[in-house]
C-alpha cells in the first residue's frame, strides 16, 4: 500500500475500531508461486493488548494457505465511495477521488484446537445475533461435528499498514461541500462515509 502522510495512521485503536466495525475480512497467502485468498468473518481478540483476531477458514483453506508456517496478510476495509471533482470548491483541483479506510494486517496464524475452535464459533455467532430481535446463539452439540469441517485461528498482528484517506489534503471547503453532497439524494448518496468523514476531520484539526 503506497504511504502517504496525509493518510497514514499508525495507531492501534483505529486498527481496533477499523475491525470491530466492519469485521469481514480476505485473508491473502502464497500457495506455491500462487496468490491465494479467502474471505471469512474476524472477531478481534478483546482479551488481548497485543492487537490480534481470531477467524476460521472451511477445510481445506488451510492447506492452501500454510498456516502455522508462514506470515499471512489480512485486509480489512472500512467505509468507502467516491468523491466527485464536481463537489469541490471553486479554484480547487478537479480530480476526482475515492474516499476509504483500509488496513493490512501481517501476521503468523496460531490453529485453535477444535474445542477452542468451537467455543470461537460460538462468541461469533453470539456477536451478530445479539443485534436480532429474536437472537439464536449457536447450541454446541449441534455445532460440534459441523464446526471439524472448519480450522480456526487467531492471527497476532506484529504489523500493519494503515490508511484513512478522508479528504484530509482538501481545503475546509471542499472537504464541507463533499460531506453535503454524500448526505444529499443522488447517485453517490452515501450517508455513512459522510459521517467518517466528519469524525476523521475533527481528529485532524485538534
Amino acid at each position: 500500500m503506497r504511504h502517504n502522510p496525509h493518510h497514514f495512521v499508525d495507531e492501534p485503536e483505529v486498527v481496533r475500531r477499523l475491525i470491530r466495525e466492519n469485521p469481514w475480512g480476505i485473508l491473502v497467502s502464497c500457495h506455491g508461486d500462487r496468490p491465494v485468498a479467502s474471505h471469512y468473518p474476524v472477531l478481534l481478540d478483546e482479551d488481548s493488548d497485543a492487537l490480534a483476531v481470531f477467524t476460521h477458514v472451511g477445510r481445506p483453506d488451510d492447506r492452501l494457505h500454510g498456516f502455522g508456517e508462514r506470515e499471512i496478510l489480512l485486509i480489512v476495509q472500512g467505509i468507502h465511495g467516491y468523491i466527485s471533482p464536481s463537489w469541490y470548491a471553486p479554484g480547487a483541483i478537479r480530480a476526482p477521488t475515492w474516499n476509504f479506510t483500509t488496513v493490512h494486517c501481517y501476521g503468523i496464524p496460531q490453529i485453535l484446537d477444535g474445542e477452542t475452535n468451537l467455543r470461537t464459533l460460538a462468541r461469533l455467532v453470539q456477536h451478530f445475533e445479539r443485534r436480532v430481535e429474536h437472537p439464536m446463539l449457536l447450541d454446541l452439540d449441534w455445532a460440534a461435528p459441523v464446526a471439524r469441517g472448519t480450522v480456526g485461528v487467531r492471527l497476532p498482528i506484529t504489523r500493519f499498514q494503515c490508511k484513512v484517506k478522508m479528504s484530509q489534503d482538501k481545503d475546509p471547503e471542499t472537504q464541507r461541500r463533499v460531506i453535503e453532497a454524500l448526505r444529499a439524494p443522488g447517485a453517490y448518496h452515501n450517508p455513512l462515509l459522510a459521517d467518517e468523514m466528519e469524525r476523521t476531520l475533527a481528529i485532524a484539526v485538534k
